[in-house]
């Protein structure tokens, strides 16, 4: 796996199947310039360019195309833990760039909040230089005690106004998306006020019902934190949360199709119960491309075998080792169709944190953000273009 900043001057990518906007599109060709995407279309018909790389001769035949896959919700990879600081970060981004995620929002477990400021003032700062960076996830402290996973609990908060306020004030309107369990003393006004402030409010680590999901999505909340996990499941009589953001249109639902978090059965269900709104995540943690082992999450210690990570002191499944081009692979064999399971790593997870008319696609005016995949969809090379506004 190679990953290229996109020429300063003209690309052409030709002789793919380009996966894109819910479609495939055989034997096509995209041109991007300045790290911009400017043009597109299928056989030869490309002008000539600074750089030209033919598909197929370096992934094979059948070889895909698709835009630079985008993860809201990820934690760490290589060894490293993103709540570590700015090399941290680096480190784990390295690892997941050359997997296809393009770009990334970093996402920190429960902390104080002196580290929880600090960590998203830095992230802040480090968006002025690192452009792969979209900013920051605050999964926590804001959550449901009973539904803590791999949150350190001694750490968690109602979420106060003025605390609401700190947190998304540090981050200089970085802070992206914000985990909340609605059902907190509090948990409404919450969701507006982070609404309010520009950011996409989650619903997540909660035991709220159907109802109280309902009254959230009502409130502006926009993403449901990985199905399924951290949350009541579906009853016949008694739904949940899953199934009020699945009749929700304005609702994306994220989920880790990593086998673990998700059995198969169930990622395909979450596709067939909200299509074009599931954007797959890895919520990785630190052993994402590296050995099994101890490792620490925020305040939790985990240990790793066989791929999957447990907190120490409950058992609790915390995070994952996945990689967005191993999520494509696994939806794909759940029995997602290849354009729904790209969307979902592209197009979707973009627009949930606004980012829809700059990241996720590979049409005109979009960040030439491009992945090469071969037949078997394991990634061969990978473009970042230029840097998004947001």
């Amino acid at each position: 796996m190679t990953v290229h900043p996109t020429p300063t001057g003209s690309l052409v990518i030709h002789s793919a199947r380009i996966v894109d906007g819910g479609a495939i599109v055989d034997d096509g060709w995209v041109r991007i310039e300045g790290g911009v995407v400017t043009d597109r279309g299928t056989g030869d018909d490309w002008a000539p360019a600074d750089e030209i790389v033919d598909a197929s001769t370096i992934a094979g035949a059948d070889a895909v195309l698709t835009p630079g896959f985008v993860d809201i919700h990820g934690h760490g990879g290589a060894g490293a833990s993103f709540d570590d600081g700015v090399e941290a970060i680096r480190t784990g981004r390295a690892l997941h760039r050359a997997h296809g995620t393009t770009r990334a929002v970093v996402s920190l477990v429960t902390a104080s909040l002196d580290d929880l400021a600090r960590s998203v003032s830095a992230i802040a700062d480090l968006m002025q230089t690192d452009a792969d960076i979209l900013g920051s996830h605050l999964e926590g402290p804001f959550l449901d005690p009973g539904h803590h996973g791999a949150h350190e609990p001694s750490l968690l908060r109602e979420p106060a106004a003025e605390d609401v306020a700190r947190l998304l004030d540090a981050g200089r309107g970085t802070v992206r998306q914000v985990t909340i369990a609605p059902e907190l003393p509090g948990g409404l006004d919450a969701i507006r006020q982070i609404v309010d402030a520009g950011a996409a409010a989650a619903v997540g680590h909660t035991d709220a019902d159907a109802a109280i999901a309902t009254a959230a999505f009502e409130a502006g909340a926009t993403i449901l934190t990985h199905a399924f996990n951290a949350m009541p499941g579906i009853h016949h009589r008694a739904p949940g949360p899953v199934l009020a953001a699945a009749a929700d249109h304005r609702v994306v639902l994220e989920g880790i199709a990593d086998n673990v978090h998700l059995d198969p059965y169930v990622i395909k269900l979450l596709f067939d119960s909200a299509p074009e709104r599931v954007a797959l995540i890895t919520d990785a943690m630190a052993a994402a491309g590296s050995a099994d082992g101890h490792y620490d999450l925020g305040a939790v210690s985990v240990t790793v075998e066989n791929g999957v990570a447990r907190a120490d002191d409950t058992g609790a499944i915390a995070g994952s080792t996945l990689t967005q081009d191993v999520a494509l692979r696994r939806a794909v064999q759940a029995g997602v169709p290849l354009p729904a399971a790209v969307r979902a790593l592209t197009e979707t997870p973009a627009r949930a944190i606004g980012a829809g008319d700059a990241l996720g696609a590979l049409r005109s005016g979009c960040c030439g953000d491009a992945v090469l995949l071969d037949a078997e969809l394991h990634v061969v090379r990978v473009w970042v273009g230029e840097r998004p506004t947001l």
